[in-house]
């Protein structure tokens, strides 16, 4: 039995930081799940970017990890044991129910309204009209994930590729649209997690601060995008370990962000050491300073076949002629798999309210330093009350 996953998610904007160094070991089961989380999303993030060396990146690993967690739930044995230690869980220390409850307490803090975020989470499982899906599998899904299966006609690719992507458009208020769009393969069996992420900035650029300025995607390649401009008081860092420097932006909300701009030609090796000690090395380093902050105004996107790069992680089940998935339906183990995750981004000048006047004479303007996301930069965005990573990314070119 074929199998798809697609994880489809559209960030809008951005959203408002409190302050990074609050601590993983707080407040319910979600804190045990996030140095895992974290870790898995590291690992996966390094993956992608290696198998695409001069390209754009951009995922959201805590949604992926929480789909593949919710399809460990249909899995058994051997398969079951490898998804859920694939996603970094010692399974000796932590119980199948201890994961699946810290994943369903994550999607309600993740979803509810008191956090600043303004986000949609859902997944669904689109099943072939001809198949029995067990009722335990159902009542799983619906009681962690909040999710539902949906009888399909896989026969008619063109009706049942509409019924998902119109499934998806409701659920996000238009937001995410065409979700299937290729011709497909034979399938019996798609599970679709959608996330939809609207936030604002807390401070505004302002429609009056944006103009078109180059951008080096390489030493023979440049480009012209439009550029976000303000002058503000940042977290910034010039690392001394990790050949970058960086800021922390404020936001509306549960969430903060890092831009990192590393050094030409340094962008693998600051990549590379990418790991959760080093996001709390940051956090204890970053410090207030006013900046001159100018970013492009962008929209990024991309969508992933995450089968071969989860394989090269271990997740190897997911390969065709493996996988034994006896407990979402009685019928034959997946003949063939195909993971599919898919992303957009969409940076913006809006915010909450406009900048303080601040008083600046020609004279300390001049000493003001400024950052410039001007050549290939990362992208990472948490959620800071959960340590979520919500998204991941590389930038080569913003156009």
């Amino acid at each position: 039995m074929p199998f798809i996953l697609c994880t489809c998610l559209l960030w809008l904007s951005t959203i408002q930081a409190q302050d990074l160094s609050a601590t993983v070991s707080t407040i319910g089961p979600h804190r045990g799940l996030a140095p895992t989380n974290l870790d898995f999303a590291f690992n996966l993030y390094q993956h992608l970017v290696a198998s695409a060396p001069d390209k754009n990146v951009f995922i959201s690993p805590v949604s992926i990890s929480m789909a593949l967690a919710m399809l460990s739930l249909g899995a058994s044995g051997h398969t079951q044991t490898q998804l859920l230690q694939g996603l970094g869980f010692n399974l000796t220390q932590t119980t199948e129910s201890e994961i699946h409850q810290g994943f369903q307490h994550l999607h309600h803090l993740l979803g509810e309204a008191n956090t600043g975020l303004d986000i949609t989470m859902g997944r669904a499982l689109f099943l072939d009209q001809t198949l029995r899906l067990l009722e335990s599998f159902s009542a799983d899904i619906k009681h962690y994930y909040e999710s539902e299966a949906l009888a399909t006609d896989f026969k008619d690719w063109a009706g049942a590729s509409r019924q998902i992507n119109d499934y998806v458009e409701n659920k996000t208020k238009g937001r995410i649209k065409d979700v299937l769009s290729d011709p497909g393969s034979p399938t019996k069996l798609i599970l679709v997690d959608y996330v939809f992420f609207k936030g604002i900035w807390a401070y505004a650029f302002g429609p009056e601060n944006i103009r078109d300025m180059d951008f080096h995607v390489s030493e023979k390649v440049t480009v012209r995008v439009p550029m976000m401009f303000q002058l503000s008081t940042v977290k910034y860092l010039h690392d001394t370990e990790l050949p970058c420097q960086l800021v922390q932006m404020d936001y509306v909300g549960n969430g903060t962000v890092f831009f990192i701009l590393p050094e030409p030609g340094r962008i693998d090796t600051v990549i590379a050491g990418l790991k959760r000690s080093t996001i709390e090395r940051w956090a204890s380093s970053l410090s207030p300073r006013l900046m001159s902050i100018i970013i492009p105004k962008m929209s990024i996107s991309g969508t992933y076949d995450l089968g071969g790069v989860l394989a090269e992680m271990g997740i190897t089940d997911m390969s065709p002629g493996h996988g034994n998935f006896s407990e979402i339906t009685q019928a034959t183990p997946l003949e063939r798999s195909k993971i599919v995750h898919k992303a957009m981004l969409h940076l913006k000048e809006k915010g909450r309210k406009p900048l303080d006047p601040r008083k600046v004479t020609k004279n300390t303007a001049s000493k003001i330093p400024t950052f410039i996301l001007n050549r290939p930069f990362l992208i990472l965005v948490f959620d800071d009350f959960t340590w979520s990573s919500l998204f991941l990314g590389k930038v080569v070119n913003p156009i």
